[in-house]
């Protein structure tokens, strides 16, 4: 399949997910089969100041291509710089914009979902990016803001004929954050919507190949995207894979492979990020990578606390050695 003239070739995509999509676990889930991964969303205003944080977390190894760089703001001009800065310093394959995102401190100045409140508003801020850029523009969305504002079937019309190349929906509104069940139903109707051409990715809920499966099939959708299903576990892209071509499931990864994927992981993200900096953000994806293992919230607390490489490493070992036959 194709966003524009973009060829992917696994229409399973990672989401842009805030704190966790940097380069190190882009390019995990890209090893393990990722067919498109988003950055991090990246400030708009940050990106016209050339603020120095900012522009790291747009920075991206061709290894990851295809890969999209997720931009939000408030502001149609601010926007449309932003996505041209990106483009004319950067030239990822895909611009994403994110209407999605439901945290306050984002939605109380104006972005991610917020925008869903004023769709004139949506519509004017995508063109103006549309026009700003060569590149494939995609968006990121949900529902609606509330029950009472599911306007997704309209909106992907309107979205569509200014110009995106695809649209990925959570199956939720603003409202409800990720609370409830996503409602694929009206993911379904805008895929099926005759006026609808480009690819229509469907997100929430998905945590296993079955229900990937699953959803792909009865909702119709091109393709699907993972969000925190892949925290901690970039081994669901190769499962999603495999049981998508042959059926088959593949059995989850035994402690030293995990263990493996832990160190790559906090190897890349200090030389990314320096010791410092690397070693703090591994902090939020230790528990994910560990869930399953008895008794293992004391180790847990004790990981989160280290701030030199060496006493994480030799943590990480201790971990191994405990569990090894897990």
């Amino acid at each position: 399949m194709k966003i524009g003239k973009i060829k992917i070739d696994f229409p399973v995509l990672l989401a842009p997910m805030a704190g966790f999509t940097d380069y190190p676990f882009r390019v995990l889930c890209k090893r393990m089969g990722a067919g498109l991964v988003y950055s991090e969303f990246v400030s708009a205003d940050g990106i016209i100041r050339e603020n120095i944080r900012t522009l790291e977390m747009i920075r991206f190894s061709e290894e990851e291509r295809p890969i999209g760089i997720q931009i939000f703001g408030n502001d149609p001009e601010t926007m449309s710089k932003a996505a041209s800065f990106v483009k004319n310093n950067f030239n990822p394959d895909i611009i994403d914009i994110n209407y999605g995102c439901p945290v306050k401190k984002v939605t109380c100045k104006g972005g991610g979902a917020a925008i869903l409140q004023d769709i004139p508003k949506m519509v004017k801020m995508t063109s103006e990016i549309v026009k700003s850029t060569k590149l494939p523009v995609t968006v990121k969305t949900r529902l609606g803001w509330d029950e009472k504002s599911k306007y997704i079937v309209e909106v992907a019309e309107r979205l569509q004929d200014i110009g995106i190349q695809a649209i990925s929906i959570h199956g939720r509104t603003r409202k409800q954050m990720y609370k409830g069940e996503a409602n694929w139903e009206l993911i379904r109707e805008v895929k099926n919507n005759p006026r609808i051409k480009i690819p229509v990715f469907g997100n929430g809920d998905v945590t296993c190949p079955e229900t990937a499966k699953k959803k792909k099939e009865k909702y119709n959708v091109d393709g699907i995207m993972i969000g925190r299903a892949a925290i901690g576990n970039p081994w669901i892209f190769q499962k999603i894979k495999e049981y998508l071509k042959s059926g088959k499931i593949i059995k989850e990864p035994k402690m030293k492979d995990k263990i493996e994927m832990v160190l790559n992981h906090l190897k890349w993200s200090i030389e990314w990020k320096g010791e410092k900096l690397g070693v703090l953000e591994m902090r939020r994806h230790y528990s994910n990578y560990f869930k399953d293992l008895p008794k293992i919230k004391n180790y847990r607390s004790e990981l989160v606390q280290l701030n030199e490489y060496n006493e994480v490493l030799n943590k990480i070992k201790k971990i191994k050695e405990i569990y090894k036959n897990y």
